[in-house]
């Protein structure tokens, strides 16, 4: 694969000044600003669900900004902006991509979990109770339609919440160490950032504490994808948009898989059990076979190279 282009001057010249000759370090000071707010807001969340006796799931659509407001304070802090970290509309064609690739995955989940013993597919599972949609091909391409719509919309509106977080300033942050680097690390932080919300009885209600391990075993294996939408949009509100479509066609997953055990419906045929842990692994695997882009901040930033824009690395 072409290598990302060297910035070191060449005949004898002098460099250019325009780009960055040295990669940027990781300013630690700015890291233990975004975590400590975190962490501040999640214990405050904690408490406060504790004090007025409500459950945290419930106030899970609001505990979703957490990682939006810790790197607008961060941001606030320091000279990092909005545009630097994929704060704009960038390339729209990978946003329909991104949708397109979620509900392949969800289609790919669903498959691998009803392959596994003790699950079993229902055809005669509604996907949206409550909605009067019509059968056959015409329900398919509605349930579709109805996915993308909330998943690019409302959805994408609560998935911005974490994505500023994720995909924005603590991707631009971890840049320098590169895609898979950066990309397992936050997956990391993402999963763990869940752990209150999970105790609670959110996605594993039966295994809270396996749960934990899990959603983060799934954040991982979701993580280069999502940083692979950012960085070909040179957009954060991309991987928004794929994450809203993703949570809205997940019910897709829960609705047709049948298992037999609690064991199998919470930690096998799910979008963040086996089941869409294996999905994306097949997506992360093709990606280091096919080639990921350069993550760099200028990347980021919004620069671009005069053929389209990236590097393969």
């Amino acid at each position: 694969m072409p290598s990302a282009p060297s910035t070191e001057p060449t005949g004898g010249g002098t460099a250019d000044t325009t780009t960055e000759s040295v990669p940027a370090a990781i300013d630690t000071s700015r890291l233990a600003t975004f975590f400590g707010t975190l962490l501040a807001l999640v214990v405050g969340f904690v408490v406060a669900a504790r004090v007025a006796s409500v459950r945290l799931v419930a106030v899970a659509p609001v505990y979703v900004f957490t990682p939006l407001v810790a790197a607008a304070v961060t941001m606030l802090r320091s000279d990092v902006s909005l545009d630097e970290i994929g704060g704009r509309i960038g390339r729209l064609r990978w946003y329909l991509a991104a949708a397109v690739a979620a509900l392949a995955l969800v289609v790919v989940t669903l498959g691998v979990a009803v392959a596994m013993p003790g699950v079993a597919f229902d055809p005669t599972a509604d996907p949206t109770p409550g909605v009067g949609l019509p059968s056959g091909a015409v329900g398919v391409v509605a349930v579709a339609g109805l996915v993308l719509g909330l998943g690019m919309t409302v959805n994408a509106a609560f998935a911005l919440g974490e994505e500023a977080g994720w995909r924005g300033y603590l991707l631009w942050e971890l840049a320098p160490l590169g895609f898979w680097r950066a990309s397992a690390l936050i997956g990391v932080c993402w999963g763990l950032w869940h752990a209150p919300v999970i105790l609670d009885g959110y996605n594993y209600p039966s295994f809270p504490l396996v749960g934990v391990l899990a959603m983060t075993a799934a954040t991982v294996a979701f993580s280069p994808l999502y940083t692979y939408v950012c960085l070909r949009a040179r957009s954060v509100l991309a991987a928004a948009a794929f994450h809203g479509v993703f949570n809205a066609a997940a019910g897709i997953v829960t609705a047709y898989a049948a298992a037999e055990t609690a064991l199998l419906d919470e930690l096998v045929a799910s979008p963040v059990g086996l089941g869409g842990i294996a999905a994306f692994g097949l997506a992360a695997a093709a990606l280091a076979v096919v080639g990921t882009p350069d993550l760099s901040r200028s990347t980021l930033g919004g620069e671009r190279s005069e053929s389209d824009g990236s590097t393969r690395g």
